[in-house]
């Protein structure tokens, strides 16, 4: 996968924090939960236009539903969990009060030993817990041509790590998207933007409860 330079997260980044101060659907009586989307090129929206990155749309959608939130972009193209972790402490600013954590996909693109990922995804988990951020952990849906017992280590890292650290999950990302052509871009990888309404669309639940999650752990409305 490609990857976007610094400048093109920061941008999303801004985008986000603008738009957090334009919406007409914060209720007035909430307050305004800021999340940010930590991953790679799923995230960033390789191919689409920043409206229709997952981010962005995601944003859209829980402001139409009236939820006080923002969401910030910090997806990097050609990330692997190790580079995620690398640049936590800025993609993550100190007022975030959830990370949805999608990265992985690009370790099993290469072929890295899942431990070597899980090792990555587990020090987020742990930084992101000191600073009592609530997380969204997104696995991802093995789809290259791996051995079975490849796929299934990949597979259960995931969810071992979301039990373990007793984290929010959802089981893959791409699963909507990684087997319809119709929901993929040329280079059968990336989707669409129907493919990322499809996303945000399954995802939805999931996010809503970790914005309840989060007003919980912070003990404010």
């Amino acid at each position: 996968m490609r990857r976007f330079g610094p400048r093109v997260t920061v941008m999303f980044a801004v985008i986000g924090v603008l738009a957090g101060t334009i919406s007409p659907c914060v209720y007035a009586d909430e307050r305004l939960v800021k999340i940010v989307a930590l991953g790679d090129s799923l995230t960033a929206g390789y191919g689409l236009r920043w409206t229709d990155a997952f981010p962005a749309k995601l944003d859209a959608a829980l402001r139409n539903a009236g939820r006080a939130v923002v969401v910030l972009n910090a997806g990097v193209s050609g990330d692997t969990a190790a580079m995620g972790l690398a640049r936590l402490e800025r993609a993550v600013p100190r007022d975030i009060d959830a990370v949805i954590l999608e990265l992985g996909v690009n370790d099993m693109h290469r072929g890295l030993e899942p431990s070597v990922t899980r090792a990555a995804l587990e020090a987020i988990l742990r930084r992101l817990e000191e600073r009592q951020i609530t997380v969204l952990l997104c696995g991802t849906e093995t789809h290259l041509n791996l051995s079975a017992e490849y796929k299934r280590a990949f597979a259960a890292m995931f969810s071992d790590l979301a039990r373990e650290h007793h984290v929010l999950f959802y089981p893959a990302f791409n699963d909507v998207f990684v087997d319809n052509a119709q929901l993929k871009q040329p280079d059968g990888l990336h989707p669409t933007a129907a493919g990322i309404d499809a996303v945000v669309a399954k995802i939805l639940p999931k996010v809503e409860e970790l914005i309840e999650q989060s007003r919980r752990t912070t003990g404010k409305n």
